[in-house]
């Protein structure tokens, strides 16, 4: 029984082998690859490897190699046609009726390969014409020159009606063939069919075998309705199935790529351009359920780059709801903001390939984002609304599919619930003991360690008094809570994205801490817009005080990315260095009160280093913390005037 191509081929999209394989085969991931035990062979060492990416497995102990039907035929012993329907049955596939019209269907879908095969060559060679001059220029001007064109495989449309349809004509491909290949447009009150594409340059869009199978046009003209136009739905073409440079992107995430999803076709070829290969972009419509697994079979997180803007965002809310019911242990998505008023055309033309290293650096996991969402559009100002937005948690949580990520994804988005409106935490007044309690603790021991050998006495002593947290310095801001709060003050756009981190942030003055509950307030209410708007509700709130101490914390030469006329992405690194620098710090600080508690309790060799060890640290983070108060002159950005 023989059966259409076309047929084998969406079982293999449906039915990864790894997926097959692992219903007999006990499979680990190593890398891009999968290993387990060979299923022909005894073995005690692995010798078996399963490549989704390029579609087989081999079997280095037996030599046997093959798809998912070899497979079924090797184990089971099964005839080709019962592998056939078994696997079919497993993809949710029915099975074809084959009839002499099913086998002229299979024949017609290769004319039709060829035919746009013909016409892709036909664009590329009308591009680098005298007439194709008006496509290259746009071309130009968007940095495509003419290696990418070749690479890409461009082309140019002629504006005239008949252009197409006459050179494919003379080269003997039927009306009937264009027709349905969708490169004419043909219609009850349409004489003569005539070219869809006209005046515009032509991306080839390709199947996951490298087919072409459709073409994207840009037009060159303002007034014309559509911008970018795509073929229509055809035989070879589902534009919800494929992804713009899927085939290529395939190959450059097997070889360890990222899997980076753009919107259009130019921002893929200039990312693609920039050294990220693994490059795709939907085809002219919002990312489909199919896009989506296309992408995961390509790598378990892939990023999606979204503008910084209001349609970015709800862009990037969709795919959430999208992706949720089919997230698996593993399998998830990133997402990465771009700059506001700028793609990712805009972004390497700008600053190259390390510009988008940077926006890539700083993609947000997939919960990240929804909760993002979910705050953004919750009213928490009463019980009933706080109880609504829990309800709504669970209604999220309820649409994961798989039960382990159901429960993890129930467990943080909860947690942060109850983090978000928990008290701030604000430490006691315990008394701390003194430098003298310990000393004498020491002089009570007769100046000697528990072993014999002479106590550290003095030095303890010294170095004790020396501590932060013996001084009881806790009880005035520390200067890095006041940066980071007079950071907020200024760029309340901070509150957009760091929320949370600042939530969780530990603060040891109580006057931070009810400072950053108004912070916190103030967005929940959509006061934080304008940094006038949010300093006048502070001023209402009696806390403008408290926001001139801050100002006069803050050091114009060093710590200028803090100020109000700082650039944005200056502040977003000052930032993200401050907060690991702060919790480092925190850390260290209850890493010091232990280690003197232990030295006073038990004043061993050991705890003596502890003790060292920790100050030395202390000692480190101070050096680090200049250096980054002094980034901006080192880095050559001009520093503040005083």
């Amino acid at each position: 029984m023989r059966f259409p191509p076309s047929f084998l081929d969406e079982i293999r999209a449906r039915l990864p082998v790894s997926e097959v394989v692992g219903k007999r085969v006990q499979l680990k991931k190593q890398g891009r690859e999968w290993r387990g035990l060979s299923p022909f062979n005894p073995e005690k060492t692995p010798s078996f490897y399963v490549n989704d990416q390029k579609g087989f497995y081999h079997c280095f102990s037996s030599g046997k190699h093959g798809d998912q039907f070899d497979f079924l035929m090797e184990v089971e012993g099964l005839p080709f046609p019962e592998a056939v329907e078994r696997l079919a049955g497993m993809a949710g596939l029915p099975m074809p009726v084959q009839s002499r019209e099913e086998e002229q269907r299979e024949t017609r879908r290769k004319t039709l390969h060829e035919v746009m095969e013909l016409a892709a060559r036909y664009f590329e060679a009308v591009l680098q014409s005298r007439a194709g001059a008006k496509g290259r220029g746009y071309l130009a001007d968007r940095g495509l020159g003419p290696a990418t064109q070749g690479r890409f495989r461009l082309g140019y449309a002629l504006p005239e009606r008949f252009a197409l349809k006459e050179a494919l004509g003379s080269k003997g491909v039927p009306v009937e063939d264009m027709v349905e290949a969708g490169l004419l447009i043909s219609a009850e009150d349409v004489a003569l069919p005539y070219d869809r594409f006209r005046d515009r340059v032509m991306f080839p869009i390709t199947d996951l075998r490298g087919r072409v199978v459709a073409f994207g046009g840009r037009a060159l003209e303002k007034d014309v309705p559509a911008k970018y136009l795509n073929s229509p739905e055809t035989p070879l073409f589902h534009k919800g199935s494929l992804l713009y440079n899927g085939f290529n992107a395939r190959a450059a995430a097997h070889n360890g790529a990222p899997v980076i999803a753009a919107e259009g076709y130019v921002d893929v070829i200039a990312l693609v351009e920039a050294g990220f290969a693994g490059a795709v972009a939907p085809l002219g419509t919002a990312l489909t359920e199919e896009q989506l697994a296309l992408l995961w079979k390509m790598a378990p997180e892939p990023i999606l780059l979204f503008d910084g803007d209001k349609a970015g965002r709800r862009a990037a809310y969709r795919a959430i709801d999208l992706a949720l019911p089919h997230l698996k242990p593993g399998v998830s998505l990133s997402f990465g903001m771009l700059p506001e008023g700028q793609d990712p055309d805009d972004l390497v033309r700008s600053g190259g390939r390390e510009a988008v290293d940077g926006v890539l650096a700083q993609a947000r996991p997939l919960a990240d984002v929804l909760w993002s969402r979910e705050m953004e559009s919750a009213s928490v100002d009463t019980p009933e609304r706080r109880a609504a937005l829990e309800a709504r948690i669970g209604e999220i949580v309820r649409v994961i599919g798989d039960e382990t990520v159901r429960k993890h994804y129930r467990g943080e988005l909860m947690d942060r619930f109850r983090r978000l409106f928990s008290p701030a935490m604000v430490p006691g007044d315990n008394p701390r003991r003194g430098a003298g309690e310990y000393q004498g603790r020491f002089q009570n021991r007769g100046g000697r360690r528990p072993n014999g050998r002479p106590m550290p006495g003095a030095a303890a002593g010294e170095a004790m008094r020396r501590s932060a947290l013996v001084r009881g310095a806790a009880a005035e801001m520390p200067r890095n809570e006041a940066l980071l709060l007079f950071a907020v003050i200024n760029h309340p756009w901070l509150l957009d994205q760091c929320a949370e981190e600042l939530a969780d942030l530990p603060l040891q003055n109580r006057e931070a801490a009810e400072l950053r509950r108004a912070l916190l307030d103030a967005h929940m209410d959509g006061d934080t817009d304008d940094a006038v708007k949010l300093a006048a509700r502070l001023e209402s709130q009696g806390h403008a005080p408290l926001a001139a101490r801050l100002a006069r914390s803050a050091i114009a030469r060093h710590d200028w990315p803090a100020f109000a006329d700082a650039a944005r992405s200056d502040v977003e690194l000052w930032w993200h260095q401050r907060l690991v620098l702060h919790r480092r710090g925190h850390a260290l600080s209850k890493d010091l009160k232990e280690a003197e508690k232990r030295l006073a309790e038990e004043p061993t060799d050991m705890n003596w280093a502890r003790f060292l060890d920790v100050q030395r640290q202390l000692a480190a983070l101070d050096g680090t913390e200049a250096l980054v108060e002094g980034f901006g002159a080192a880095s050559g950005r001009p520093a503040r005037s005083m």
